[in-house]
């Protein structure tokens, strides 16, 4: 089967966009490889916070708040978060409600600045089975009984 001019020109606009399509995924595939390198210093710790107080857990990722969402570490430190392992924790108001009324998490999770503090729970809420995959424990069924 022969084509015409107008098929052949239809096959090659195709033929021209496969190959812009290739080009595109390739160089997105390199430009992925190539993500900056973390700096402690500049981003915090890199290891997840796992707060364990009132409930356990709930994980906080420096990386996400300072090298992906840009963020300066006196964003929050040393107003929302004092820059002491576990001071939160200490505090008798290091509750839900306090995140609500804007404290803590809450002073950006309010729904304008970040998403609310009352939704997307499991972004931060890993619970106990997911504490327990962190620290390298057994792995147990849904309903705990491992029968």
């Amino acid at each position: 089967m022969t084509m015409n001019s107008d098929q052949k020109g239809f096959a090659g606009f195709f033929n021209v966009l496969a190959l812009a399509g290739v080009l595109l995924v390739l160089a997105w595939g390199q430009a992925i490889g190539q993500e900056e390198e973390y700096d402690e210093d500049a981003y915090g710790p890199q290891a997840p916070i796992v707060f364990t107080v009132p409930v356990k857990a709930v994980i906080f990722n420096h990386k996400t708040h300072t090298m992906d969402a840009g963020l300066e570490c006196d964003s929050c430190h040393d107003e929302v978060f004092q820059m002491e392992i576990g001071s939160a924790e200490q505090n008798d108001d290091f509750t839900m409600q306090s995140l609500y009324d804007g404290k803590y998490c809450g002073a950006c999770h309010d729904g304008q600045t970040a998403f609310a503090s009352n939704t997307r729970c499991t972004v931060c809420h890993i619970g106990v089975k997911g504490f327990d995959r962190m620290q390298g424990g057994p792995k147990t069924d849904a309903h705990g009984g491992g029968h």
